[in-house]
């Protein structure tokens, strides 16, 4: 298996990792997790909890068209070296993305979003200058 095609476990695996802060939040703010309509309560939640719950959302947002991406140069011939490069630069963007965004630093989360974005781009691109 290629190291690109280990990113997206890992890549599938960091879509989960903010909703620990935001379950913990939710059951914070209002004594239980609410099985039944959790998505009401996500969307009463405020400060840390909030901004994790969003960027899950952000991850999940990210995650497929950083998996067809991946996938596309699977298929089609690319640079093995830039695709796991692209590959491994999209993960440790999101690495930094994460706390980024849980601790509200607006400029420093927007570029670390851009750069795993450009990652992407890079990605689809790839096939077509092999």
């Amino acid at each position: 298996m290629t190291i690109a095609a280990w990113t997206l476990l890992v890549a599938f695996l960091l879509v989960y990792l903010p909703r620990g802060r935001a379950i913990r939040g939710a059951i914070r703010a209002e004594g239980r997790y609410d099985i039944l309509e959790p998505r009401a309560q996500q969307a009463r939640l405020e400060g840390k909890a909030a901004r994790a719950q969003a960027a899950h959302q952000n991850m999940m947002e990210a995650f497929a068209p950083f998996a067809a991406a991946v996938l596309l140069n699977h298929i089609l011939p690319s640079d093995p070296l830039w695709r796991d490069g692209l590959a491994v630069t999209f993960i440790l963007a999101r690495l930094v993305y994460y706390p980024a965004y849980l601790h509200d630093w607006g400029y420093g989360r927007t570029a670390v979003w851009a750069i795993g974005f450009l990652a992407v781009i890079g990605l689809f691109l790839l096939p077509a200058f092999a």
